[in-house]
């Protein structure tokens, strides 16, 4: 079977709780800075921001910008570690539901979300560089890198039933999937995973394969639970 990148690209991408965005500043210079993303079912990245940032009044003026975002290095050399860059255009969004998913994620998030001087920006992907460790390096074009239109229109469309589902008959098995006797809620579900909360900590849970369908997640949270036990 070929390697699927984007699926692999997508699984850092929506796993991810901190990342580095970098924008240009004043004549272009560029600018790095620490930021807390959260994805879309359709994979555009959503980071709260505060007018006040100095990454903000770059986007206003010039909304180029890219996300770097790595997971769990092999080795103690952390250029082992898999990463991803996102380069895209980004958007000021304040969409509620896109506010109530990114929250979702980032529950912490809710003491300053509601200031007068916090909005949610959009970053819709345009091209990733996929790194899976030391010299392993792919580019991945935008509709390569996106999950299948289909798939996100039809898991959206079921997405509050199955969460709603899981929560109230399978708390067990959540709580079996994530290792721990917490007590675990479904947050999201989508084409490539599900977020799982306790508190205010999230953890991300990749599926084997891309699901297409809410069947397909059924299928995926049933192994995971027997695996788990």
């Amino acid at each position: 079977m070929a390697d699927d990148f984007g699926f692999e690209a997508r699984k850092l991408l929506r796993a991810a709780r901190v990342g580095t965005l970098a924008t240009a500043g004043d004549g272009g210079q560029p600018f790095a800075s620490l930021v807390t993303p959260a994805c879309a079912p359709d994979l555009s990245t959503m980071l709260l921001l505060s007018n006040l940032s100095e990454h903000t009044r770059h986007l206003r003026a010039e909304p180029r910008c890219s996300l770097l975002v790595s997971g769990t290095a092999e080795t103690a050399n952390p250029q082992t570690a898999p990463r991803v860059t996102v380069t895209g255009l980004a958007e000021l969004n304040d969409d509620p539901a896109l506010k109530a998913r990114y929250l979702a994620i980032h529950p912490y998030a809710a003491l300053y979300a509601d200031f007068g001087d916090f909005h949610l920006w959009r970053i819709r992907p345009m091209a990733a560089l996929l790194v899976g460790g030391f010299a392993r390096a792919t580019r991945i074009k935008r509709d390569d890198l996106a999950p299948p239109p289909d798939a996100v229109a039809a898991i959206g469309a079921a997405e509050d039933g199955i969460i709603a589902h899981c929560n109230t008959d399978h708390p067990g098995a959540l709580a079996a999937i994530a290792g721990t006797a917490e007590a675990w809620r479904m947050v999201t579900a989508d084409a490539d995973g599900t977020d799982l909360a306790a508190g205010e900590r999230t953890v991300r849970f990749a599926w084997s394969t891309p699901a297409a369908n809410a069947g397909d997640i059924r299928r995926e949270l049933v192994a995971m639970a027997r695996a788990a036990r």
